[in-house]
């Protein structure tokens, strides 16, 4: 019989793979992005908040904050250092003022994370009271994160249509909730269980939404590849459109 450890290795290899995928699917967005030398109208907004989860959730899965959460690490790292490539292709073809604003929301980051590690190694002295506190802090932002599909699924409700809520997306979003969810209930983990749950529950409304509006949706529009900013492992998942 397969032992908890080795069924939660093998659940967390699989949520890795997933996310994995989702970390690039705004390759194309940025590859055009390289093409045109330009970010046209395109946004920082999703890449920073996804950094931000990521650095969080490395953070949360070292040893010294959350033993044997080696699988978080290695997604999130992974995620870490695509995340930096986006940003520094948008930092490449921005113009100054766009630039600027998304240079000082990065400085805020680093600052609050450098806080965050020296208040947490300084501060708190067990292993139950440092994933306390981190886990707490990649809840909050983890689940932040979902405002944004919530706005997509409100445009498909008064729309009738599914154009801007790509299928596919939708359903990876949905297997990359319940795969880390799964993980974190076999040996359970609070922290990775709420923005997992919340991130599969939000992708069943999306597939439910997808099916009941896939009908009347226009068949022949010119549709701009959205985007997608994935905190996995954490396995957040947040969808943003943009035109």
């Amino acid at each position: 019989m397969i032992s908890p450890d080795a069924a939660r290795n093998v659940v967390g290899i699989i949520g890795n793979v997933i996310s994995f995928g989702l970390f690039l699917s705004p390759v194309l967005t940025f590859w055009r992005i390289c093409k045109a030398r330009d970010v046209e109208e395109f946004k920082p907004d999703p890449y920073l908040a996804t950094l931000l989860n990521c650095m969080l959730w490395v953070f949360y899965g070292i040893p010294v904050v959350h033993p044997n959460s080696i699988l978080v690490v290695t997604i999130n790292g992974v995620g870490l250092v695509i995340e930096a490539i986006y940003l520094t292709i948008f930092f490449l073809y921005s113009d100054g003022p766009k630039r600027r604003k998304a240079f000082g929301i990065l400085a805020v980051e680093i600052l609050f994370m450098v806080a965050v590690v020296l208040g947490v190694i300084l501060g708190a002295h067990t292993h139950e009271k440092r994933s306390m506190i981190v886990g707490i802090l990649c809840v909050i932002f983890g689940s932040m994160m979902y405002a944004s599909p919530l706005t997509i699924m409100s445009r498909v409700i008064k729309t009738k249509s599914v154009e801007y809520m790509p299928f596919l997306l939708s359903l990876v979003s949905f297997l990359n909730g319940c795969c880390w969810t799964a993980y974190a209930l076999i040996r359970f983990d609070l922290y990775v269980t709420i923005p997992n749950a919340l991130g599969a529950f939000f992708g069943l409304i999306q597939l439910i939404l997808y099916f009941c509006y896939y009908k009347s949706t226009p068949k022949e529009k010119n549709v701009e590849l959205p985007t997608v900013s994935s905190n996995a492992g954490g396995g957040n998942v947040t969808v943003s459109v943009e035109r």
